[in-house]
């Protein structure tokens, strides 16, 4: 695995790194930063305060533009106001489409309420069904072209799949999910304009095995869309140091608040919005130099909806002041991680590298809990829309994910208060790392190497 020396940003300045093995820092610049951090941040971080916040949040179900993502968006703004921050609920408009889809396998329908993926066109096609798997552009070939794709969820979005069945031919897509949670999911892009539909994990694998012993005609027949406008919120708050202290610069900490349509998502998303709030409660009286936004995104589970929707409201001159975004997505799971190091604690960035990110929450883990936590590559989450932006961002989540997500059986009695706290204490001295006055001033244009090595790990998240 490649490695390479990395010059460090440890207290009070900047110090060279040459060694190769994990955590490979100086004893004395050690102990100034574990104290730095063990006072002012980890030691008061509760896991029992991020507990009782998932208990509260995985009451109901969080889904976009519904009341009960509506009652948590409430919560999170009356938590956030009782520190202080100045704070901000951000609407934007959700869309749902009704639309009468039939699915037909030869001559018989195909069962089920097949679903029409959000935008796709509406129309009739008939033609031979063919399985392109996860529709990557190595799986596609030539002969899906004048046929319909037989895809199956995850790996790459939506659009993506549906662009590289396109691009050779296809007439219809037929997706199918990656875990046994429905088939509300997915969306097609402007210009995409074959029919595509949505059926269940179940449906599809059915599908997978007939194509392996004969070939199978379907009609897919999507009608005209109806649509329908919601209202879905971001929670935006921020802590701003004393204007003498003030060094110009903003890192932000996210997740998601939404939850799947029926699920509970304590887990998904409730974990990570836990410790938002734990880590503003911690950071709200504790000196900075940074301004720490503190946000919550909706509709993250209709693709990332929110958290485009606020990196598209931001104006150029706070994006040229972000140095840093730290999302939390899924950091609880008692089931998920399997076997891995620290519990199945990893970083997943958009383009599979290293950033000012991954480089502070490696060096935390080295010091909290003596693993160097490994990085990987992936999106499917808010921390995409600041990567586009370019800003170095990145995923904390356990991975692999456990059976229940994206369950109804994502519930709190499958929350970890072990891998809460440790996540938390990660994130939370990453970012006082940067923002607390002792630190020399971050720049986008400079990546701020970590003070250990650390490895790729090219693990799947589920």
């Amino acid at each position: 695995m490649y490695r390479k020396s990395l010059t460090v940003l440890l207290a009070a300045g900047m110090v060279l790194s040459t060694g190769t093995g994990f955590a490979q820092t100086s004893g004395a610049i050690n102990a100034q930063s574990d104290t730095a951090f063990d006072n002012k941040v980890i030691k008061k971080i509760s896991a029992d305060n991020m507990y009782n916040t998932i208990a509260y949040l995985s009451e109901q179900p969080r889904a976009a533009g519904t009341e009960g993502e509506l009652r948590a968006v409430k919560y999170i703004e009356s938590q956030f106001k009782s520190l202080g921050f100045e704070t901000k609920v951000q609407p934007f408009p959700i869309y749902d489409t009704v639309q009468n889809v039939k699915v037909k396998i030869g001559d018989s329908d195909l069962g089920g309420t097949p679903r029409a993926l959000s935008g796709s066109i509406s129309g009739k096609v008939t033609a031979e069904l063919v399985n392109v798997g996860k529709a990557k552009p190595e799986e596609v070939g030539e002969n899906v072209s004048g046929k319909i794709a037989l895809v199956e969820r995850g790996d790459i979005t939506f659009v993506e799949k549906v662009q590289n069945v396109l691009n050779k031919g296809a007439v219809g897509v037929l997706m199918y999910n990656n875990s046994p949670s429905g088939n509300n999911f997915g969306q097609v892009s402007a210009g995409q304009n074959i029919p595509a539909v949505a059926i269940t994990q179940a449906q599809g694998l059915e599908l997978v095995e007939q194509l392996k012993t004969k070939q199978i005609t379907s009609t897919l027949e999507v009608g005209k869309a109806e649509r329908i406008e919601k209202t879905s919120y971001n929670v935006i708050a921020s802590l701003k140091p004393k204007a003498n202290k003030d060094n110009g610069q903003i890192v932000t900490v996210g997740a998601h608040h939404d939850s799947v349509p029926g699920g509970p998502g304590a887990n998904d998303d409730a974990s990570g919005v836990s410790a938002v709030l734990e880590l503003a409660r911690i950071l709200a009286k504790t000196p900075i130099d940074t301004e720490i936004r503190f946000l919550t995104f909706g509709s993250e589970e209709r693709g990332l909806v929110g958290s485009s929707f606020y990196a598209d409201s931001l104006p150029k001159e706070d994006v040229d002041r972000m140095v840093a975004h730290f999302q939390m997505d899924m950091i609880g799971g008692r089931d998920a991680g399997e076997d891995n190091p620290a519990g199945g604690l990893i970083m997943y960035t958009i383009d599979g590298m290293k950033n000012l990110v991954t480089d502070l929450g490696s060096s935390a883990g080295a010091r909290t809990m003596d693993v160097a936590i490994p990085y990987g590559q992936l999106g499917r989450s808010d921390h995409q829309p600041f990567h586009e932006l370019g800003i170095p961002s990145a995923l904390f989540i356990h991975s692999p994910v456990e059976p229940w997500y994206h369950q109804p059986t994502d519930t709190l009695d499958k929350i970890s208060k072990e891998k809460l706290q440790q996540a938390a204490e990660i994130v939370g001295a990453s970012v006082y790392q940067i923002a607390r006055p002792e630190t020399p001033a971050l720049t986008n244009a400079r990546v701020a190497p970590g003070t250990v090595d650390y490895d790729f790990d090219d693990r799947p998240v589920d």
